[in-house]
């Protein structure tokens, strides 16, 4: 029987390895930078044309090679930073396996220019699909300057699972933005095409973070350090109040190199425990530097996994750094000891002034503290309580109007009401006319020729019924004409509206009665599910109406978010969006979708990439999709106000004409059912 087995050209083993090393143009990117890296370059230029199909080329100034070492790079498992096994259990540099130049050059058109400053020429070289085409000496700047054209021009297969231009961008962003991240000692240009995308000049790391994401950053950055024998970690977090629902702000770097590692991540959220609400996700930057011996890098093809010997130490340090950070730059609530608020009148005690806090709250507080005897006794304080006149107070909110600071928008007590208002707070009871005040026990029927609501003290049976109107049956003790008076303010709600009376909770919950017992609808959730609905179909039928801003706004975003938006702009508009893209990074809005109100507009639209980049990247959804969950859950946040009552029937008419009335798009319940004997449950 003939030999069966037998050894793989190397063109063919090239393409198998570049399967795991390049699977798209950001790989490419990754690599390169990496090895001007280790050439000790200090200026990195990178340019691409479209997205990293046509070109990807880095220009370094480092070491350059030889013309013998520019021809080995090119061979597989060549490298110049390992000699023996051990060797592997010391590194440091980026690149080491000898992997990635032979893949690129196998699935794509490389040229190479470099020259060493010793040199007098340079090397010339030109590889297409692991084949050389030419090597001879040319001119060159010292450094090191390679072309990779065309990827996947050999391999349409691969070329054809490329995703759009918009897209491919955006991980080439990344892979960029985690190099210059932990390198921020180095100069680092990108261009795409005819544009600037990024110029970052060589500096401290905090100016290479605002640079990278923008001005606002300035402010929210905190130092974060932390050093033992073992491990030292250094870097920035950011103030708990930017803390977001998505990741992909959050890098960490081991001996800088950039690692995804969940523990660690959930170390630095273990140090915000308290300060940030569940599911959001704190901004850092942190470099952790720990002898090569103690991890294992060489456990994933790209290099971003890797294994600690000891990884509950690094938990720990990395969580005591970020604590230490919190409480060191005020980052973390603090208690006054000191202050006796039993002294202070609650109307005293919920206003703050604007002063500086070294120089000036002590002497607030103190002054607040101070009882003379100007101040009446406790006994004339209930006196002028009792005979004040009462104010008309229309709602809850209202009374905390004159209150200011962070505890405005918390929720409120009795207690905390200021004490001229404490008179006029009366329990709850049914809305009565202004006009004639109902007594106790008191019978009410409505008629509708009368125009107005009688009131008596004679039983149920004994209520004068006219012979045009037929009785109705009693409901909760009261009768009701078939026409039902409207008041001064609006129309009375029908027999039908009274037998499905809903009721409002703390402008979250809305009450319904069933046969079996108490519905409470979310609020929130029923908006989401009916907007999401409304969106997918405007999504598919493309006629969602917009509403022209009367002045333009301007929307600057980071180039990772304008390339997201340049991907899904055809998504964007059929929702209602009207905008254009007028220069670097920005775009002007015309128009917004025409049933948003109150809101920004700015804040709308990052909202909205914020919400898309979550639910895209993690639940791994078509882009309509996604943008239609993501646009409803956004809106349904500013549905948690009071509604009336046509309001709430509104509401539940449209969450049960809905696709799914019971749960949203994600899942969650929309509406509970209390029965009845659950209700007396909680009585008992």
């Amino acid at each position: 029987m003939q030999d069966i087995i037998q050894l793989l050209p190397d063109s063919i083993a090239n393409q198998i390895a570049a399967g795991e090393v390049v699977q798209r143009p950001a790989s490419v990117v990754k690599e390169l930078l990496e090895n001007a890296i280790d050439a000790q370059a200090t200026q990195i230029q990178l340019l691409v044309k479209d997205a990293g199909r046509t070109l990807i080329q880095v220009i370094d100034n480092g070491v350059g090679m030889s013309e013998t070492d520019a021809r080995m790079c090119f061979e597989r498992h060549a490298t110049s930073k390992i000699r023996t096994a051990e060797d592997l259990f010391k590194i440091r540099t980026m690149g080491f396996r000898g992997e990635a130049m032979a893949s690129i050059a196998a699935v794509a058109q490389v040229e190479l220019r470099t020259r060493r400053e010793t040199d007098e020429l340079g090397t010339h070289l030109k590889i297409e699909a692991s084949e050389l085409k030419l090597h001879e000496p040319c001119q060159t700047l010292t450094g090191t300057n390679i072309c990779v054209k065309n990827l996947f021009f050999n391999v349409p297969a691969r070329r054809n699972f490329l995703k759009s231009n918009p897209v491919e961008m955006r991980h080439i962003l990344d892979e960029f933005q985690r190099v210059a991240l932990s390198y921020p000692d180095v100069t680092f240009t990108l261009h795409h095409g005819e544009t600037e995308v990024y110029n970052l000049p060589a500096g401290k790391m905090s100016r290479r973070i605002v640079d990278l994401f923008g001005k606002n950053y300035r402010e929210q950055l905190a130092d974060t350090r932390e050093e033992t024998p073992f491990v030292k970690v250094s870097g920035f977090i950011g103030k708990p109040e930017f803390a977001k629902k998505v990741r992909g702000e959050q890098f960490f770097f081991v001996n800088q190199r950039f690692i995804r590692h969940a523990y660690l991540h959930h170390a630095v959220l273990s140090g915000f425990e308290g300060l940030i609400p569940d599911g959001n996700h704190p901004f850092y930057v942190l470099n952790i530097e720990i002898d090569p011996a103690h991890i294992d890098i060489n456990v994933h093809p790209t290099k971003t996994e890797i294994k600690f010997d000891d990884e509950r130490s690094v938990y720990a340090i990395v969580r005591a750094a970020v604590k230490r950070a919190t409480g060191v730059y005020g980052l973390a609530p603090a208690i006054d000891f000191e202050m006796d608020v039993n002294l202070l009148s609650p109307a005293k005690s919920l206003s703050f002034e604007k002063k500086d806090y070294a120089g000036h709250f002590e002497a607030s507080v103190n002054e607040n503290r101070k009882i003379t005897d100007e101040e009446p006794s406790p006994r004339d304080t209930y006196n002028a309580r009792a005979t004040a006149p009462k104010r008309n107070i229309n709602s809850w909110e209202k009374l905390f109007e004159g209150l200011e600071g962070p505890v405005k928008n918390e929720r409120h007590s009795i207690f905390d009401l200021p004490e001229e208002v404490l008179p006029s707070v009366k329990p709850f009871t049914p809305p009565i006319p202004e006009e004639e005040p109902a007594p106790a026990a008191a019978s009410i029927t409505f008629q509708s020729k009368a125009n107005r609501i009688q009131t008596e003290e004679a039983p149920l049976e004994e209520a004068p019924v006219t012979e045009s109107e037929p009785e109705e049956s009693p409901v909760s003790e009261q009768t009701f004409s078939s026409k039902a008076v409207p008041s001064k303010a609006s129309a009375k709600p029908s027999l039908l509206d009274y037998e499905r009376m809903l009721f409002q909770v703390h402008n979250r919950y809305v009450l319904s009665q069933v046969k079996s017992g108490l519905m409470v609808i979310d609020q929130k959730a029923a908006y989401e599910r009916i907007l999401y609905d409304k969106y997918r179909i405007s999504l598919d039928k493309r006629n969602a109406a917009s509403q022209q801003l009367l002045f333009p706004k301007t929307v600057t975003l980071n180039p990772v978010d304008f390339q997201l938006v340049l991907e899904i702009e055809h998504e964007i508009k059929a929702l209602g969006f009207d905008f254009a893209e007028i220069g670097k990074n920005a775009f002007i809005l015309y128009g917004i979708p025409a049933d948003v109100t109150d809101e920004n507009e700015e804040d709308l639209f990052e909202g909205l990439l914020s919400q898309f980049r979550q639910h895209y990247a993690e639940l791994k959804m078509d882009r309509p999709e996604a943008l239609a969950r993501s646009f409803a859950k956004r809106s349904a946040a500013r549905y948690l106000t009071r509604l009336s009552a046509e309001e709430m029937s509104a509401l539940v008419d449209q969450l049960f004409a809905s696709s799914n009335p019971s749960y949203t798009p994600s899942g969650d319940p929309t509406f509970s059912i209390l029965g009845l004997e659950k209700i007396a449950g909680l009585l008992r």
